[in-house]
């Protein structure tokens, strides 16, 4: 197989086309059949008018990566493991989803069910990766010039502990209209470019989830006409998560992906801090994307403001190489 940028290219405009070919079709039938968003009462009280607005538009997002990624999985076994690990994330999302529905509520699996369906799949992955021999387990070293770690045994809980903090963080992002789309898409370029400098077979992949994120931010952007849901945030962490192992590059998700980071530090500081103080916040609201909306920032300033950070932070990204 061929790896060049016009494999991935290629790549990205078939899955461009599915999604916007399928969002149209596809949000007429979300509201027939009641996929709306539930919207928390504690939340921003612009928030109330998006109640209804179809969700488990992740749904598109999966569809058309996998359909574009189909032409590429030919005696491609890195690509079709990168395509298993983002569907089987996504049906954690499905899963969560649906009960939010059936439910009528903002809430769907339990804590433990989600994070037990989560680490089954995070080690369930790594583990495949460090008994193959037709993998690679020794991770790069950002800014060192080709530097590589071997982590030995100690491989499959780092990189399952940092798998799960990238899909958590992914999933805390999705909360204004074009966010996590925005921010995910970005990453998924920057891996493109270098799935190309290092001629992964993945590199096909990681422009067949760009397209898919492009085609869907048509719809998603403010004001969104369809939202991801559980099931394409679980979907994204799963891509940004899987793409960044198999090119042996997690710790590069602290420097790309350092808006999930802050995202899930906002988090676990302000449910530390209210139970410490006995309820009082340390954020206006967490994750922190909230607490600006609070302050009066509009949702488009805060997206377009997380989207340019996430550029520069790639940029720097790229030097790390």
């Amino acid at each position: 197989m061929e790896l060049n940028l016009t494999s991935a290219v290629i790549a990205t405009l078939i899955s461009f086309t599915v999604s916007v070919i399928i969002c149209p079709i596809a949000i007429p039938i979300l509201k027939r059949i009641k996929f709306g968003q539930y919207v928390r009462d504690d939340g921003p009280q612009s928030h109330l008018s998006k109640a209804g607005t179809p969700t488990m538009g992740g749904i598109i997002i999966v569809l058309s990566f996998v359909v574009a990624s189909l032409f590429y999985l030919q005696s491609n076994l890195e690509g079709l493991l990168l395509v298993l690990f983002v569907f089987s994330f996504s049906l954690i999302g499905v899963v969560d989803d649906y009960l939010k529905k059936i439910r009528k509520r903002s809430l769907g699996m339990r804590a433990y069910q989600k994070w037990f369906a989560q680490i089954a799949v995070a080690v369930s992955f790594v583990s495949y990766i460090y008994i193959n021999p037709d993998f690679s387990t020794a991770i790069s070293i950002p800014f060192t010039g080709g530097l590589h770690l071997e982590l030995g045994i100690f491989y499959i809980p780092i990189i399952s502990f940092i798998i799960l903090g990238t899909v958590n963080g992914a999933n805390f992002t999705d909360g204004l209209d074009g966010l996590a789309s925005g921010v995910a898409v970005i990453i998924a370029a920057f891996f493109m470019f270098a799935a190309l400098s290092l001629q992964s077979p993945s590199l096909p992949m990681t422009g067949a989830f760009a397209g898919s994120l492009l085609g869907f931010l048509l719809f998603n952007s403010y004001p969104a006409k369809i939202f991801m849901g559980d099931t394409g945030s679980m979907a994204i962490g799963g891509f940004v998560a899987g793409i960044a192992v198999l090119l042996n590059m997690p710790i590069w998700l602290g420097i790309v992906a350092l808006i999930y980071v802050i995202e899930v530090l906002s988090v676990i500081i302000q449910v530390t801090y209210f139970k410490k103080t006995g309820g009082k916040r340390f954020f206006k609201m967490a994750p922190i994307h909230h607490s600006f909306e609070l302050s009066g920032w509009h949702e488009t300033k805060i997206t377009t403001m997380f989207c340019v950070i996430t550029v520069i932070l790639c940029l720097i990204g790229f030097l790390a190489l």
